[in-house]
């Protein structure tokens, strides 16, 4: 069975990925804004902090996003989007929390990028 991808398919599939990935990044700033929490009211304060409830926000619209998505898609072509978030998070992280990157990191990202684009790709 020959599946092809749509311009706009591709483009639900990659605004998943980047908004797991700005997800992740909002749970990361929030997290190192909180500082250390402490007991079930330090918890839930942490849970109501803005940044939080946009970054649980986020990954609600993903998960209606990705659910939307499956409908239209076969998953074996739609799951391999996910990983571009492997790529997103780590240079997120890299752009706003000075996190390092190494040559072996952007290796796996090369690899992973070609993996999305073999698997992806129109079958016979």
């Amino acid at each position: 069975m020959q599946f092809t991808l749509t311009w706009s398919q591709i483009l639900g599939l990659i605004s998943f990925a980047a908004s797991m990935a700005t997800g992740q990044i909002l749970f990361k700033y929030g997290a190192t804004q909180a500082g250390i929490v402490q007991g079930l009211q330090g918890w839930i304060d942490l849970l109501l902090k803005p940044v939080i409830v946009l970054a649980l926000t986020l990954y609600a619209f993903s998960t209606i996003l990705w659910l939307w998505l499956l409908q239209k898609i076969p998953l074996t072509i739609a799951y391999p989007f996910a990983a571009l978030a492997f790529l997103l998070v780590p240079i997120g992280a890299w752009i706003f929390f000075r996190e390092p990157l190494n040559l072996r990191y952007l290796l796996g990202v090369c690899l992973i990028l070609v993996g999305v684009i073999v698997t992806t790709t129109s079958r016979t």
